[in-house]
């Protein structure tokens, strides 16, 4: 197995730490300018289903707010997204292709 570069694994990691600041701006802009590392296209293909796959739950959540427990969705949801991206972000600073729990996989 090929071991990704230093500077593969830190631009990997800064797709999910700055999404913080800039949802899809940021990832998107590193993951166009770098994507010919497969390291670096495999965490973006994989960050991309991320944000699809917690929007479209998000939605739902949000639609069944009119019942009650879309409060109570969209707070478990935000929690893991959370999580999920700063877990995503150490595992691609250490070299490891991790993959977010509950994505769906839209590109592979």
């Amino acid at each position: 197995m090929h071991t990704p570069s230093s500077q593969d694994r830190l631009f990997a990691s800064l797709m999910y730490f700055l999404s913080f600041l800039t949802a899809i701006i940021a990832p998107a802009i590193i993951w166009f300018l770098k994507r010919d590392s497969d390291y670096i296209n495999y965490h973006g293909k994989e960050y991309t289903n991320f944000v699809i796959s917690y929007f479209l739950y998000q939605a739902v959540a949000g639609f069944l707010m009119f019942i009650g427990i879309g409060f109570i969705l969209t707070g478990v949801l935000t929690i893991l997204m959370i999580v999920f991206t700063i877990l995503a972000g150490i595992k691609a600073y250490q070299g490891e292709k991790y993959r977010i729990p509950l994505v769906i996989k839209f590109f592979s």
